[in-house]
């Protein structure tokens, strides 16, 4: 069986974080993604997509990302079930995922998020803080350059 998700798109609001009676972290936060056509009225239509991100994960992205940050999410959906107030079962859809990157700089730390190594551009799996995924500064001058 295959369950893998991947998106791209804007934050619609900043990550919630909280605890698990475990200590365990946790973070959700909903992702905006554009839709390949255009409505009848000429307009593009979007997706808002939940995101659910746990431990080392939550606590990076509830640290680096903020409402409207651009971020590619890698995960598997997951659909759950429970029974509201009223007596009646509710069914959520939600990505949990296991690979966050952030795909633009910050505007509000001048480009580098405090402590963030990258550039700007920190990437961030469940195994931990963000790194620079594998991409160095390029130095020198633009004519040295391969391409």
């Amino acid at each position: 069986m295959l369950n893998k998700v991947v998106l791209i798109g804007r934050l619609t609001r900043d990550p919630e974080l909280r605890s698990t009676p475990n200590n365990v972290s946790v973070a959700t936060f909903t992702v905006a993604v554009d839709r390949n056509y255009t409505n009848q009225q000429g307009e593009r239509e979007a997706d808002f997509i939940p995101i659910v991100v746990w431990r080392n994960l939550a606590e990076t992205c509830g640290k680096y990302l903020t409402k409207g940050r651009l971020v590619a999410v890698s995960g598997r959906m997951q659909v759950r079930s429970y029974e509201g107030n009223d007596g009646q079962r509710r069914y959520v859809t939600e990505v949990v995922a296991d690979e966050v990157q952030f795909l633009e700089r910050s505007a509000n730390t001048g480009g580098t998020p405090s402590g963030a190594p990258g550039g700007g551009y920190p990437q961030s799996s469940g195994k931990g803080a963000p790194d620079a995924g594998g991409f160095s500064p390029l130095e020198g001058e633009d004519d040295e350059l391969p391409f």
